[in-house]
């Protein structure tokens, strides 16, 4: 019988949470009466969550698969992972910590049903709680993102239910460096939204988002996404050019008037602009030919360990050619 709804569910270091977790799914989607598929994607997890996967797969091999990498790759390919091994006709991505709340997807499916809308999305009424840093770091770089990109994407999150053709859409995309939310808004499909509070964390678990992370993260996806930091440089150069022109005008015109003061505090704050300029502009253009380096690289976005439950029938795992994710075993785990 065809899959009609998937969910993927990236994993790291949730042994904690996800028995609840699929107990929870379980009893959400069972009552929407449909075939459905749930593929946990375990992404280098350092605890005991790939052997909770594996004892869900033993009771529940019917629906539950599941993807083990070798290592941390990140949530980004652990989500591209999820949806080439997924078979529905509509995916559901959502994480494993329960500030998905299940109990939106029966909406979400029926708006995807009824109305024929590709993209269902979960946003954020408001932010869960957390301390000042994280709140201003996050509105930062939505508002920055959104100046460089011209997307708006302030309240969403990871959490939604995409119909097969936006699947496709995402998967076909060639680039290595990769944001879920902004390139499922940048395809453009009609999308609809349900609002929601994320619940605090289950279990007293913890943010795995460092600091480093967060930042490297921002970084990362508004370069993938525009090229606005690089005109910036030009702008700054132009800014620095017509200040330093304004500056020599008014140091020549007090030396004609025999006013000049000695010393070198002209010199010295010019050589402090400039060179602050200078390495603002390396940085910005070192971190292109990062993104460039790692693209031409060709390197897979991951590397799967083992698989459970026919690995193989996904949507995308037996594509020509396709080096996004490589496999260690040629056999999978049943």
């Amino acid at each position: 019988m065809a899959v009609e709804l998937s969910v993927v569910v990236p994993v790291h270091n949730e042994e904690g949470v996800l028995p609840r977790f699929f107990e929870e799914l379980k009893r959400v989607i069972n009552s929407l009466s449909l075939s459905w598929e749930v593929i946990f994607v375990d992404d280098g997890s350092t605890d005991g969550s790939w052997r909770i996967i594996s004892a869900l797969h033993r009771k529940h091999s019917d629906v539950v698969r599941g993807v083990r990498f070798t290592r941390n790759f990140g949530k980004e390919a652990a989500i591209y992972a999820g949806l080439k091994a997924s078979c529905g006709k509509g995916v559901v991505v959502m994480d494993a910590d329960l500030q998905h709340p299940p109990e939106l997807i029966p909406e979400m499916v029926r708006l995807w049903r009824e109305s024929g809308i590709p993209i269902v999305e979960a946003v954020k009424e408001r932010r869960q709680r957390e301390d000042v840093g994280r709140r201003l770091g996050a509105r930062l770089f939505y508002r920055l993102f959104e100046m460089a990109s011209g997307i708006e994407i302030d309240r969403a999150t990871d959490f939604k239910l995409l119909d097969v053709k936006v699947v496709e859409i995402y998967l076909a995309l060639p680039e290595k460096e990769r944001f879920f939310r902004g390139l499922t808004a940048w395809i453009g499909f009609p999308s609809a939204q349900i609002p929601f509070v994320p619940p605090d964390r289950t279990g007293g678990t913890e943010s795995r988002w460092s600091f480093k992370k967060l930042v490297s993260f921002g970084v990362g996806s508004i370069v993938s996404f525009s090229s606005v930091p690089l005109r910036l440089v030009t702008y700054l150069g132009i800014f620095t050019f017509v200040g330093s022109f304004l500056l020599g005008v008014q140091t020549l015109i007090v030396k004609l008037r025999g006013n000049a003061v000695p010393g070198f505090t002209t010199v010295i704050l010019l050589q402090l602009l400039l060179g602050s300029v200078l390495m603002v502009a390396l940085g910005l253009i070192g971190e292109y030919l990062a993104r460039i380096y790692d693209e031409i690289k060709g390197r897979p976005l991951y590397v799967v360990y083992e698989a459970l439950n026919g690995l193989n029938k996904g949507r995308e795992w037996n594509r020509e050619n396709d080096n996004s994710g490589m496999k260690v075993k040629n056999e999978e785990t049943h």
